[in-house]
């Protein structure tokens, strides 16, 4: 084995272990969230910290999802996200394919507006959607929030997508076209499926903005009764430390609300890894 050889595979492997330590550092967070959840407040006071679920209980968490407001809290953020998901996905799309695949009078413009408004602090916006909400009676409910989700969250998907749609060639659907497809069923059948990938990145994206966002809901929701998971967890814990902050449970809370996004992320993340590294190829 040469001195070049020998120097590459510690080199590799000082980079491994660095990987690892680094996955460690971000993991533990997590992790110590967890077993916070699952451990009773009176062991997680204690001056002797134990980093083994020694201690399990259930009982924090089952006093949280038995507390006043989560459940609706759960089923407004599912309600948001769902909505807001589909809306985004749709709108970006044909904006992408609009801007990638067709001349049209005013293109140029659209593209600059796009990137315009990712320019656009969400805080400079917040008296504006109050009144446009207000006056379409739409505050605490699950259009106008998403509606909010779906325009801060499209301008950015439309630059995602693009990358995909104009990676993939349209001498694809032509072939196909000359084979007796209607350009619709050549679209169907041919580019839609190549396009995936790109659609599974885009909704992850739009998933995970929609499900932890909280300012805007802030200001679209300031009803008790229409909150999502961000805004009860705030009221949970403003509520925890009135009666004195029970840490187990405040931790059972952030659980419920972070370890159902980590789960769905790590779910998808090979399609997701694929479709942002294939989007990349061409812009």
């Amino acid at each position: 084995m040469t001195a070049a050889s020998t120097r590459r595979r510690v080199g590799r492997g000082a980079l491994g272990a660095l990987a690892l330590l680094v996955a460690a550092l971000w993991v533990f967070p997590v992790y110590w969230m967890v077993l916070s959840a699952v451990t009773p407040d009176a062991y997680l006071r204690t001056a002797t910290p134990s980093f083994l679920p020694t201690h399990f209980t259930t009982g924090n968490i089952e006093a949280v999802v038995s507390g006043s407001g989560f459940p609706t809290a759960l089923r407004m953020s599912l309600a948001v996200t769902l909505v807001t998901v589909l809306a985004v996905l749709v709108f970006a799309f044909l904006a992408a394919l609009a801007i990638s695949r067709f001349q049209f009078r005013g293109r140029r413009s659209f593209v600059l507006a796009v990137l315009f408004v990712q320019m656009l602090p969400a805080e400079g916006l917040f008296i504006a959607q109050y009144k446009m909400l207000s006056t379409a009676s739409l505050l605490n409910s699950v259009l106008g929030i998403s509606v909010l989700y779906t325009a801060a969250i499209v301008p950015f998907t439309i630059w995602m997508l693009r990358g995909f749609v104009a990676s993939t060639p349209a001498e694809l659907e032509e072939a196909a076209m000359v084979d007796g497809l209607s350009r619709f069923q050549a679209f169907l059948r041919i580019t839609l499926p190549l396009l995936a990938p790109g659609l599974v990145a885009s909704g992850v994206y739009a998933f995970l903005q929609a499900w932890n966002e909280f300012t805007v809901a802030l200001v679209a929701l300031p009803s008790e009764s229409a909150q999502t998971l961000p805004l009860w967890l705030r009221t949970f814990l403003a509520a925890s430390i009135n009666r004195g902050v029970n840490w187990a449970e405040v931790m059972a809370a952030s659980s419920l609300l972070a370890v159902p996004v980590i789960i769905f992320f790590l779910a998808v993340q090979n399609r997701m890894t694929s479709g942002l590294v294939s989007g990349a190829v061409k812009g």
